[in-house]
């Protein structure tokens, strides 16, 4: 049997669009991915992004909870760095207690990232890596994001999403809070308690998102969390991530053995020159977020064929290109298998873009028929 495979949305804004635009889109996916068969919904959160309207995972759940019956929903990933472990809990709590048991808590790091950043560049820079092929699976140069996450455009974008003079606390302390508050009630040395109403008792199922083998993925190990290595973001890590993980793993009430779920960027079609023409957009959206404008409304047809690349875009882009799985549902199934069993994820995350929202449906159910059978 294929391993669940399950989909990340960015509710992504298209040029010329509106949020309202992609949000009502995102509600349609959710209910045709019920459909075909996945096994979850994610949404990612991002923020002073112009092409992505996905910026608050809970309350965007909560409308695809009212519009779908049964399929797990989570997030890809509530950024820890940006809010209170309590607001969490009970963002959350809400949620579970509205529609009980459908949700998963993805938590990840962002937000705690620029301190980092500035120690990296300060750093003498690694020799870097050549593009390889492990089992199959292209494992390209990385992309570093230090410089991006240093900018001034950076510290503005910290400045928005923290209280001043606020420093997040550090991954595992947040874990903590989170945790106990589930479990509910923290009792302090004199016996006061405080309760997190909604959300303590809540039926969700913790993951921890990681896109390389530092903190997330030996924290997720280390607690006995299941784990999702992000190949769509930052391919050239995913082997890197999961190894740590495992090695960090223990196990826990929750697993007795590591849970990896891996992500890919895929579009699918009929044959392979329509969906390298559905796909055409892709290159142009990545070169915005990596230039550190955020992602751009995702550009037509016309605008992709009108732009000129340089070699230092093309550059900027490569890994990402070459990352992508665009083809017939047989091509991009078979290279799913190969990511598969070359990192041995015990589930897949597939995330799809293109410009028109049927073309993107219509990639999804391609895919689900062919793999899931």
């Amino acid at each position: 049997m294929p391993v669940p495979l399950s989909i990340l949305d960015l509710a992504p804004i298209l040029s010329g669009g509106t949020a309202g635009d992609a949000l009502r889109r995102t509600l349609d996916l959710a209910r045709h991915a019920e459909q075909f068969g996945y096994a979850r919904y994610w949404v990612a959160e991002h923020h002073f992004t112009p092409g992505v309207a996905s910026s608050q995972p809970a309350l965007l759940l909560g409308q695809i909870a009212a519009v779908t019956d049964h399929i797990r929903l989570g997030s890809g990933a509530v950024q820890t760095g940006h809010q209170p472990a309590l607001s969490i809990v009970e963002q959350f709590g809400l949620l579970d207690a509205l529609y009980p048991g459908r949700f998963d808590l993805g938590l990840g790091r962002s937000g705690q990232r620029r301190k980092e950043a500035l120690t990296e560049l300060a750093a003498p820079p690694p020799p870097p890596a050549a593009e390889h092929v492990v089992d199959g699976l292209l494992i390209p140069k990385p992309f570093s994001f230090a410089p991006l996450l240093a900018s001034a455009r950076a510290a503005l974008f910290h400045r928005l999403l923290h209280q001043p003079g606020a420093e997040p606390p550090d991954f595992p302390e947040v874990l903590d809070t989170i945790e106990a508050l589930l479990a509910g009630p923290i009792t302090d040395a004199d016996g006061n308690q405080a309760r997190a109403v909604p959300g303590e008792g809540a039926n969700l199922q913790l993951w921890i998102l990681g896109s390389s083998g530092g903190q997330s993925a030996r924290v997720a190990g280390e607690r006995g969390l299941p784990f999702a290595a992000n190949y769509h973001v930052a391919p050239a890590k995913v082997l890197e991530a999961v190894a740590a993980y495992r090695e960090a793993f223990r196990p826990s009430p929750t697993l007795t053995a590591p849970h990896v779920m891996v992500s890919a960027d895929v579009v699918v079609a009929a044959d392979d020159e329509t969906a390298r023409r559905l796909a055409a957009g892709y290159g142009l959206w990545v070169h915005s977020i990596r230039t550190g404008a955020g992602a751009r409304p995702y550009p037509s047809p016309a605008e992709a064929a009108a732009h000129a690349w340089t070699e230092e875009e093309r550059a900027l882009v490569a890994d990402r290109l070459a990352t992508q799985f665009v083809g017939t549902p047989q091509a991009v199934a078979e290279r799913l298998g190969t990511l598969q069993r070359a990192t041995g994820a015990d589930e897949l995350l597939v995330t799809t873009v293109t410009y028109d929202h049927a073309d993107r449906v219509h990639s999804f159910e391609l895919l689900a028929k062919e793999w899931l059978g």
